[in-house]
């Protein structure tokens, strides 16, 4: 079996890709750094039972639909038809909307979204054909909620569930399997940049529930896999906000309202702007 991980360097793909490989699964490792793919690959190839041959890299950004299509088709020249399409390539880049560079708020919808649909049009038509296959796309629990500093990445992770859906519908009568899973804070290296440009008023929603390991993400999103599970959620609270979204969310965030000016109230007392800068 041939399974492809975009954003496989590290976190969540990269645990996945090496649950999938001690399988004895063939896996393509697509990411945008040369070096950490290598990195990645020795990771993998480090574990006990695992061949050199089972193990393939291929530097790539996936907001480009060329590049996307191109990396692809050369990994399964190699490895044969991809059997499983793991979307994982992500960014985050959290700022409030009017500080944010419309190139980092377009990065973010180019890489989550538009990345997620590249990689998969490279390998649907494929999949099609041969009446099989799985697509699994990596989206975010804040894809359920709206979070202050985050209207780049909530909007780009919401959108997938859209895209998953109504992919789903077209998908399903030529036996092609589409899921989603919507992970929690996830102990990456990512999460740890994150955690650092993260404004206090997103910590009032998001410091509730407590980051998991990539280890554990992975194990859950491949059986879910395994599984054919449209969705995939983690933990009580996110589930709550998925099922029970229209009930849960406004007294949420009219609490969560009244928090973030005070905190606002605060900064503007102490003489501090948004994002923690002196105003003159």
């Amino acid at each position: 079996m041939h399974v492809i991980v975009t954003g496989g360097s590290s976190g969540i793909g990269l645990a996945i890709a090496k649950l999938y490989a001690s399988r004895g699964n063939r896996v393509s490792l697509l990411a945008r750094h040369q070096g950490r793919l290598e990195q990645a690959q020795a990771e993998i190839l480090s574990l006990p039972g695992i061949k050199s041959s089972q193990v393939q890299i291929a530097s790539v950004d996936v907001a480009s639909a060329a590049q996307a299509a191109s990396s692809v088709e050369s990994c399964e020249g190699s490895f044969g038809p991809c059997d499983i399409l793991i979307a994982a390539a992500g960014i985050v880049e959290p700022c409030a909307f009017d500080a944010m560079p419309a190139t980092v708020f377009d990065e973010q919808v180019s890489i989550n979204l538009l990345g997620t649909a590249n990689a998969v049009r490279a390998v649907y038509k494929g999949m099609k054909d041969r009446r099989d296959g799985r697509i699994m796309m990596i989206s975010s629990g804040a894809a359920l909620i709206g979070i202050f500093g985050y209207t780049a990445y909530c909007a780009s992770k919401s959108a997938l569930s859209g895209f998953a859906e109504a992919l789903s519908a077209e998908a399903a009568a030529f036996g092609v399997r589409v899921s989603i899973c919507f992970p929690p804070d996830t102990l990456t290296p990512q999460y740890r940049r994150e955690i650092s440009m993260r404004p206090a008023e997103a910590e009032i929603l998001m410091d509730s529930v407590k980051p998991w390991s990539a280890e554990t993400v992975a194990a859950r999103i491949v059986r879910g896999v395994d599984r054919g599970k449209a969705k995939v959620h983690f933990g009580w609270s996110l589930a709550m906000l998925a099922y029970f979204g229209p009930l849960i969310k406004p007294p949420l965030m009219w609490w969560f309202s009244r928090k973030t000016r005070k905190i606002i109230g605060k900064k503007a007392g102490s003489g501090l702007g948004e994002g923690g800068r002196l105003r003159f």
